[in-house]
């Protein structure tokens, strides 16, 4: 069967087919459909207008409009041939041209219209017609405007209106009527995507890494889907659906991709938010369309990206984008129920929220697997950085193990942008090879910013000098505390200095001795401004977000507090981080909790710095000469040793 795909520039495609696979259209920006839209209102108002005028011409091009008194005298002077009546209203026509009056030189006219006065005889008007022998046709009083005016003055605004509606729908993907918009009320149905079989280009697992725990429970998919025949002849079933659940930029979509690549079978993905419009039951028909084709190329796998966009909790109003919701996620269940099992169609769908998801959807006979997909661990970040660094040429000694350890918590599109970074870096350096130094920069780019130049009066640099070595030196003081990696008072971002500090592995759990040590390591930088110039400046900002932050999970989630006990009072759900679930009386109490250990955390963090003021002094020094200081030279300088790797910090 031949290799195609779906036109790259089909709008109407709600599913691509996976082989070469097409751009999708980018969709057009808010300005240009209403410039576009102006446009054709502008268009459509100019053709109404210029028919208006060629009707109005058609109507009045040789008829002079003249006096009642113009035409008398042309009556008496035996100039009228004839003349159409019709309540005051006289229209006639001249023997010979008269000049206009007021007219040009040369100007003339034979069709006049005249309007008889009230007050004028009707008498001795006829008598003059008769002695002239003026032929006179009278027509009837028209109580209206003709039909055409009243088309013209009625039905034309109404049709300027539905055209100007139709091309808004088209430009917006919506719909027109009858399907004259092209979009969602005319769509008849997408093109039928055709079999695609996988090419060169397609993603296998030797594109994956950092997972392999989860790519072993996938590689049951790809053997059914490549054998399925075994798997009948033992009674066997595979999966109906298998979700895939972890934080952004883990490499979900990119696990479905390899699975369809390592099985040889075509691949159809859909964005969730793509079967949603604003037509109730158009997502409906979308998905039936999609579950259709994937079946009559089977065995074939459907992936569903983001699917917590229509799969959420069901309920609530029924009205508008909600109700297509429901119905899109309805039809959604009832394709996956109508599986036999032999039709050797696996459905993959990805989300960063699965607890939000409706639970008919992650049932046993839809959804029957949950595979989790977490950030990976240090080997892991080595090999994902090796693939991003296949097209990359590396400079002999670059040290691809030691990027990894100084990366903990990062997923693999954050690693996929920092080789990016390192080799743009590289380009700007007009150099042929990417260096360790390229990458080290890179990182620090990705984790602190972008370097920015601002001239800061002595006094507010000598400040942040001690601030930032406030931060550096109870990361070195306190027990369990993470390695300081870099100081630096140059300004990154929003920060006018920034102290670097992770961990030397992988941390999954987290004591309450070190997220106090973190906490006192946050409130450093006050505290140095405290101790050294008896004032406190706007500087910690970002740093009492993250104790409020780091207080808020201790007292009121983890259950580190004696009076507020072993509960959890924050929800479920991460967006409402700001809202407690608790009782009002509970909720004093955890209020009076983070206040009482971030207090004790500021007064050890002032105690200790007075302590060992000297140590402060000479890393603020240092950073007033230097600017930035390394790991080893800021251990140095400080007196403190450099813990081994697996060691705890300490004097």
């Amino acid at each position: 069967m031949s290799e195609s795909v779906p036109p790259r520039d089909d709008p109407k495609q709600p599913w691509r087919s996976e082989g070469t696979p097409p751009k999708p259209p980018e969709p057009p920006s808010p300005r240009r459909v209403l410039g576009g839209c102006l446009t054709q209102l502008l268009v459509l108002l100019l053709v109404y207008a210029a028919f208006g005028w060629i009707y109005n011409s058609v109507r009045g091009t040789t008829t002079r409009t003249v006096d009642y008194t113009v035409f008398t005298q042309q009556l008496d002077a035996g100039n009228v041939a004839n003349i159409y009546s019709q309540g005051a209203e006289i229209e006639g026509k001249l023997k010979r041209p008269e000049p206009v009056p007021g007219g040009g030189k040369g100007e003339t006219y034979t069709e006049f219209k005249t309007y008889k006065p009230a007050f004028a005889s009707d008498r001795d008007l006829w008598a003059t017609i008769t002695a002239k022998n003026v032929a006179v046709t009278a027509k009837p009083v028209s109580h209206g405007p003709s039909l055409l005016e009243t088309l013209l003055v009625s039905l034309a605004p109404v049709i300027l209106l539905v055209a100007v509606w139709i091309f808004m729908m088209r430009r917006l993907g919506g719909g027109g009527l009858g399907g004259l918009g092209g979009g969602v009320l005319g769509r008849r149905g997408p093109p039928k995507p055709v079999e695609v079989k996988p090419g060169a280009e397609r993603t296998t697992f030797a594109d994956v890494a950092g997972i392999d725990e989860v790519k072993g429970e996938l590689d049951d998919v790809v053997d059914f889907l490549k054998n399925p025949g075994d798997y009948r002849r033992m009674g066997a079933r595979m999966p109906r659906g298998v979700l895939l659940a972890g934080p952004p930029g883990t490499g979900k979509t990119l696990l479905a991709r390899a699975v369809a690549g390592e099985a040889g079978v075509p691949f159809f993905s859909a964005s969730a938010s793509g079967f949603v419009e604003m037509i109730v039951g158009v997502g409906a028909q979308r998905v039936r369309e999609l579950f259709d084709e994937a079946r009559k190329v089977a065995p074939s796998i459907i992936f569903i990206d983001e699917i917590d966009t229509i799969g959420r909790v069901r309920g609530g109003t029924s009205i508008g984008g909600h109700d297509e919701r429901e119905q899109t996620l309805n039809q959604i269940l009832t394709e996956m129920d109508g599986f036999s099992g032999a039709e050797g169609v696996v459905v993959l769908a990805a989300t960063n929220r699965s607890d939000v998801l409706d639970p008919a959807l992650t049932r046993p006979g839809r959804f029957d697997r949950v595979v989790h997909v977490s950030p990976p661990d240090r080997a892991g970040r080595e090999a994902i950085l090796r693939i991003h660094t296949r097209g990359i040429p590396l400079a002999p000694g670059v040290d691809l193990a030691q990027v990894a350890r100084t990366t903990p918590g990062m997923t693999g599109a954050d690693l996929a942008n920092l080789a990016n970074e390192a080799a743009l870096l590289a380009v700007r350096r007009r150099r042929d090879q990417v260096t360790q130094a390229d990458l080290s920069t890179a990182l620090e780019k990705v984790q602190l910013g972008a370097e920015r130049p601002l001239v800061m009066p002595e006094d507010e640099r000598r400040r942040t000098a001690y601030h930032e070595s406030g931060h550096a030196l109870l990361g070195m003081l306190q027990p369990g505390a993470d390695p300081v990696r870099k100081v630096t008072i140059v300004p990154r971002g929003a920060a006018l200095g920034v102290t670097l500090s992770t961990p030397e592995s992988d941390r999954y759990a987290y004591t309450e001795e070190y997220l106090r040590g973190r906490v006192i390591g946050a409130l450093g930088g006050m505290a140095a401004e405290q101790v050294v110039f008896g004032v406190v400046s706007t500087g910690a900002e970002s740093d009492l977000e993250q104790v409020t932050r780091i207080v808020r999970g201790m007292v009121a989630r983890w259950g580190m507090s004696a009076r507020v006990g072993r509960l959890s009072a924050l929800p479920a759900d991460p967006q409402q981080a700001y809202g407690l679930s608790a009782a009002p009386h509970t909720l004093d109490v955890i209020d009076h909790e983070m206040r009482r250990v971030v207090d004790e955390c500021y007064e050890q963090a002032c105690r200790k710095l007075r302590e060992n003021q000297g140590k402060l002094d000479a890393l603020a020094r240092a950073l007033l000469e230097r600017e930035t200081l390394e790991e080893a030279e800021a251990y140095r300088i400080a007196g403190v040793s450099r813990p081994a790797e697996g060691e705890e910090t300490g004097l």
